[in-house]
């Protein structure tokens, strides 16, 4: 029988169900056993509801061509909306951060997701992320500021300065960075709103040092 921490599991199928959520970031074997057994407690139908929902979200959802975020369909509903400020584009690293300063209600421009910073350490470098796109929707010519959102940690940082160097060449172009009302080394998806929102507002242009 196999065993987890001399703890024996009284089903293969349970252990396979608890490895498959202990996969998932933050979640530890005793968590996705609590996790597995309150679904052994559900009703058939409620179970299934969630594998569909999730198989179905895995199969169908998109990347907007536009900015990157995900989407239900070709462009983002923010990308379509008519009502967004489009000579203004703000870049983050990850979906979560669009959310986060959606929340805010204090932006109203378009997006750009990169899909992560450049980090050398992590093997990361500016031909994994969505940086050629962004200086191809600067090129068409409607855009007149680049909003650098990125969390002020040293690949923010270092992503920054690899963005202000590749927008540089458009002359017209306003390059601004959020205010650090975040705090240095945080992540910018764990910013409070009303910081995130001042950052957002009270952003100055972007100096290369």
């Amino acid at each position: 029988m196999n065993t987890y921490s001399n703890q024996p599991y009284p089903s293969r199928l349970l252990e396979e169900a608890v490895q498959q959520f202990s996969r998932l970031p933050g979640i530890g074997r005793k968590t996705a056993l609590r996790l597995v057994l309150h679904l052994l407690r559900q009703e058939s139908a409620d179970v299934e509801l969630l594998a569909s929902a999730l198989t179905t979200m895995r199969r169908e959802v998109k990347r907007c061509r536009v900015c990157h975020n995900i989407s239900d369909q070709d462009i983002c509903p923010i990308c379509s909306d008519p009502r967004r400020d489009r000579t203004t584009v703000c870049v983050v690293e990850n979906i979560q951060d669009v959310m986060a300063i959606e929340n805010t209600q204090q932006f109203h421009g378009l997006y750009h997701v990169l899909g992560g910073v450049i980090s050398p350490m992590d093997g990361i470098g500016p031909s994994d992320l969505e940086i050629q796109s962004l200086v191809e929707r600067v090129g068409e010519g409607d855009v007149r500021e680049v909003i650098l959102a990125l969390s002020p940690t040293m690949e923010g940082d270092t992503t920054n300065f690899y963005l202000f160097r590749k927008l540089a060449s458009f002359g017209d172009l306003r390059i601004t960075v959020i205010a650090r009302g975040v705090s240095v080394g945080d992540e910018l998806e764990y910013a409070d709103e009303v910081t995130l929102g001042r950052s957002i507002l009270n952003r100055t242009l972007f100096e290369a040092k």
